[in-house]
């Protein structure tokens, strides 16, 4: 935002982390604030996210979240819930989160549509194409004619602006890898990726540019390069996990 005070970190962030695509929204939006940070891994395929130390931090047990040592009042502040943390590292360093009325309502219309549409309907059609033991004609369409209505209007959204609320945005970076995960599946899948959602394509390239989502994107944790999806006792951890 042009004419922001920032206000730097003098303490490093925590970033309670994993290499997902809601992990890479926070580790992309403190690369573009040039926040320090620490990562701590949560290993969601071991169950770290269900430790009494991390509930207390994120009582939703998922990842990503953060705790600013530097919060309001100079006390630290736990945040969690993906969307929250960025509009909280928004307010906090006056960057990419505007603070003119109208402008900030773009920008949360978007982000608030890629936690309540993109990211859930993105999940379910990952979900049943890559881990579900049987494949599901039923689940398959109709997800994947839900991602095709979204990416439509994203398409529509990017016909005449650059940037999903205009200027680049935490709105952006909330949706990066989302959309990132489907053109890798477009293009095993089809041969192409987007061919018919040209605009959303320019935009994702554009965004991709960036340095720091390249550098966000690319905050690897050792041990997640390990993890058998296939293993039924890490299966019963990602996807069998009921109240406590």
């Amino acid at each position: 935002m042009a004419g922001a005070r920032i206000r730097r970190a003098t303490k490093p962030i925590d970033l309670y982390y994993w290499p997902t695509l809601n992990g890479w929204k926070i580790s992309i939006m403190l690369e573009e604030c040039r926040l320090p940070y620490n990562v701590i891994p949560v290993n969601i395929a071991a169950g770290d996210q269900f430790k009494p130390e991390f509930l207390a931090i994120s009582p939703n047990n998922r990842m990503p979240a953060i705790v600013d040592h530097d919060g309001p009042g100079g006390r630290p502040i736990p945040v969690f819930e993906s969307g929250a943390i960025l509009q909280y590292l928004g307010r906090k360093t006056g960057r990419f989160y505007p603070a003119g009325e109208r402008a900030r309502v773009a920008v949360d219309e978007w982000l608030f549509w890629q936690m309540a549409n993109l990211g859930p309907k993105a999940g379910e059609t990952n979900h049943f194409r890559r881990y579900a033991l049987d494949q599901i004609p039923y689940a398959l369409d109709r997800f994947g004619n839900e991602m095709n209505r979204l990416f439509g209007v994203m398409d529509r959204r990017l016909k005449d602006r650059r940037y999903l609320a205009g200027a680049y945005s935490i709105a952006d970076m909330a949706c990066v890898g989302w959309i990132r995960l489907f053109e890798r599946q477009q293009e095993k899948q089809h041969g192409a990726a987007f061919a018919e959602f040209p605009h959303l394509k320019r935009w994702l390239a554009a965004v991709r540019a960036r340095p720091a989502v390249q550098r966000g994107m690319h905050v690897r944790v050792e041990e997640a390069s390990r993890v058998d999806v296939a293993d039924p006792k890490v299966r019963a951890v990602l996807f069998g996990q009921r109240a406590r």
